[in-house]
């Protein structure tokens, strides 16, 4: 009898201390020189167009806007016949963002002070939630409901590149530091790989789930 010893994934483990570095390295230079000159570099203010344009895609990574979605996406999942998955996917993403709430608070580092917020802002700055949220909630739902299609492969681009979208708004519109975004990014997508990975089983209907559909 042949015993197979589990190899350790390097590279998975590589992902997660490479993604939980850069979210340590964004906390401790925050707010220093390369933030400030980044900042003002994409801060959008008298420019109504790039605002009109900023507004839309921060939009998308509203907290309702999200939290709405997730319940729809639980909601389709649950009248597919997959409901534990639809309900592991809202968890993931709603824990998520409640860790990068807490973060906020246990930090409470101030939001941009240099211009104007062109839009309404009232929690700490450091990590951006909508960059984090974001880029757990599409990348989740990208991960999970394309594999095995076609699809796979653009859905996660697709997801990935509004999630940098929509952290770059908040840049934009001077609610954030750079390095809040990075760090919400960083945070959210080592958050996807944490839960993810022991979830895989369910993102694809198991065999009696197919055949009922057959």
């Amino acid at each position: 009898m042949v015993v197979r010893r589990r190899v350790p994934n390097y590279r998975y483990l590589a992902a997660l201390i490479a993604l939980a570095s850069i979210w340590l390295t964004m906390l401790l230079v925050g707010g220093g020189p390369l933030d400030r000159a980044v900042y003002n570099a994409v801060y959008v203010g008298g420019r109504p167009a790039l605002v009109a344009t900023a507004r839309a895609f921060t939009a998308l990574g509203e907290p309702t806007i999200l939290i709405a979605a997730g319940v729809g996406v639980l909601l389709w999942l649950w009248y597919a016949g997959r409901a534990r998955l639809g309900l592991v996917l809202f968890l993931i993403a709603m824990t998520g963002r409640g860790i990068s709430e807490l973060q906020k608070y246990w930090i409470g580092r101030p939001r941009p002070d240099l211009d104007q917020h062109l839009v309404v802002v009232q929690t700490s700055s450091f990590p951006s939630g909508h960059a984090n949220s974001s880029m757990i909630f599409y990348t989740t739902m990208a991960l999970a409901l394309a594999v095995g299609t076609k699809w796979y492969r653009v859905a996660v681009i697709g997801a990935v590149m509004l999630s940098l979208l929509i952290g770059t708004s908040r840049v934009m519109l001077g609610v954030h530091w750079p390095s809040d975004v990075i760090g919400g990014w960083s945070l959210g997508l080592l958050w996807v790989l944490l839960t993810l990975r022991p979830a895989e089983r369910l993102f694809m209907p198991d065999t009696r789930e197919r055949s009922k559909q057959l």
